[in-house]
């Protein structure tokens, strides 16, 4: 009879050791929520970027990855999805999906990652500081110097551009744009656009209008990019996008921006931080600034077949060169 209740408090006491084990497993296994606004090569970087450094960093956490597919509507859907499900951290990636998570979350951490001004964007008051459970990392790029670029390579007089009306990034990008062109005394030509199938459209009412086409870091028309080089290139109209991620395999001449999955892992490093109980209000917005962060890609096949010649020395700084198919890393 003792051996049997010796028996049967080891059981219990072993029970509950599998029980304690078990929540103290769950406990360090964090709810992690992804929210992108469309799904590009770009963002889709950014998103491996950050699971890539908390793999790395051992820590535990399962994702629940969400598409809002341009549609503001759906990035509120997942919003209140998140908060419901109380999740760890919600990552909104993208200007609409993280306005999403910050106006529906409010008792967990809202992280937004490659948002061009999250103060514009209503998210925070002050780059300096975060705003109460929000923070994040701004992918702002350097619209004067690409413009500049285009100008110096193309000796463009008329430039245009697409851009999505309803998203916040992209209205500022448009307007730095303009003010650029505004600047090195040449016209600029804008045609706005609600959703990607009206992308190609867009393109092809401006095409034969200027000598050059800009790109911003806008992600409804990023993630049409293909059609905006094929209407570009079958009309000799040479591209520069901000987005070098998403410019690969494409006849973009030039792309010269971030390299998103460098700003993913950047983002991962901050979202480790504020798991493991760091203030988000106390972080101020985070910007790329190191050259490294940077990518230059030149496109000679692109550039032969629209009858440019891109100057010996912008080729020898690129990071990357397109020639007879072949791409080179320098």
């Amino acid at each position: 009879m003792f051996l049997k209740r010796v028996i049967a408090l080891l059981l219990v006491i072993a029970g509950a050791s599998l029980i304690f084990g078990a929540a103290e497993a769950e406990a360090d296994t964090y709810k992690v929520g992804f929210s992108k606004i469309v799904t590009h090569p770009a963002l889709d970087a950014v998103e491996q970027g950050i699971v890539d450094v908390l793999a790395e960093e051992g820590i535990k956490a399962v994702y629940d990855y969400q598409n809002a597919n341009g549609d503001i509507t759906a990035a509120a859907t997942i919003a209140q999805k998140f908060r419901s499900s109380k999740m760890d951290i919600a990552i909104g990636i993208a200007t609409p999906t993280a306005q999403a998570l910050a106006n529906a979350i409010t008792d967990f951490p809202v992280l937004y990652a490659a948002v061009t001004d999250p103060v514009d964007a209503g998210l925070v008051s002050s780059y300096e500081k975060g705003e109460g459970n929000i923070t994040g990392v701004s992918d702002k790029t350097p619209v004067d110097a690409q413009i500049k670029l285009l100008i110096d390579v193309t000796g463009a007089k008329t430039i245009g551009h697409v851009y999505t009306s309803g998203e916040a990034n992209a209205v500022l990008l448009k307007n730095m744009a303009e003010e650029a062109c505004r600047k090195y005394g040449v016209d600029f030509v804008a045609t706005a656009v609600t959703n990607s199938s009206e992308v190609k459209p867009a393109v092809q009412a401006i095409v034969n209008k200027v000598d050059g086409i800009y790109i911003s870091t806008d992600n409804t028309v990023v993630s049409a990019l293909a059609s905006v080089a094929d209407a570009a290139t079958n009309a000799g109209v040479p591209i520069l996008s901000a987005d070098p991620t998403s410019a690969e395999g494409l006849d973009i001449m030039i792309a010269w921006g971030f390299d998103y999955y460098k700003m993913g892992r950047r983002t991962g490093y901050l979202v480790k931080e504020i798991l493991e109980g760091a203030d988000p209000d106390g972080i101020g917005t985070v910007f790329m600034t190191d050259p490294s962060d940077f990518e230059l890609w030149i496109n000679l096949d692109t550039a032969a077949k629209i009858g440019i010649t891109v100057p010996a020395d912008i080729i020898d700084s690129a990071s990357v060169v397109i020639k007879n198919g072949e791409k080179t890393v320098n």
